[in-house]
């Protein structure tokens, strides 16, 4: 299901969400989360120098970290996923047109949702792991919840408001598998 993304997610209950605005950053993001002893890392496609970050990243830490790219929005993106090698894909949303190309891909991968509405055309989908993005917007950890009780057989990975302080409070509850955030990098 979705590519086995349940395998990353299980093995990785925090994961990295780093924006690399300058490629001679990488080596320095790579010794810090080694630090604290996080073996994954999901790129944002947000930037300029993003998809030669993720290629970079990738060949010289791939053997060692699980590279994923963040901010999928388009089957384009999909496809740079499948040419880069990349390890996992993570989407802010669900779009009709990007499916296909997911399912295709062979990459693990995790769709954004919010909304019910948006939980259930992923259930329609055959899928049942999900980014709930953004967590602090759209209710946080009551809202994981109370989807808990509605959605007993889907898992979530929130990301977005996510930090230091609060990332335990999330990561108690039976139906989050993981969390996501930019602290880890700070």
């Amino acid at each position: 299901m979705q590519n086995n993304i349940l395998e990353i997610l299980k093995e990785n209950p925090l994961i990295p969400v780093v924006t690399i605005y300058d490629l001679n950053d990488i080596d320095k993001i790579y010794i810090k989360l080694k630090s604290k002893n996080v073996k994954c890392i999901e790129i944002t496609l947000r930037t300029p120098v993003s998809r030669d970050a993720i290629k970079l990243f990738k060949q010289r830490y791939g053997d060692d970290f699980k590279v994923g790219v963040g901010t999928i929005v388009s089957a384009e993106d999909v496809q740079f996923c499948v040419d880069s090698k990349v390890d996992f894909m993570v989407s802010p949303g669900l779009a009709p047109a990007m499916i296909q190309p997911l399912e295709d891909s062979g990459i693990p991968f995790i769709p954004g949702v919010s909304t019910p509405s948006e939980i259930i055309s992923g259930l329609e989908c055959g899928w049942n792991y999900f980014k709930f993005f953004p967590a602090n917007l759209f209710g946080g950890v009551s809202a994981m919840k109370t989807y808990g009780a509605i959605f007993p057989n889907v898992l979530f990975c929130p990301t977005g408001g996510i930090n230091e302080m609060n990332y335990k409070e999330f990561l108690v509850l039976d139906n989050v598998i993981s969390v996501g955030g930019s602290w880890l990098n700070k």
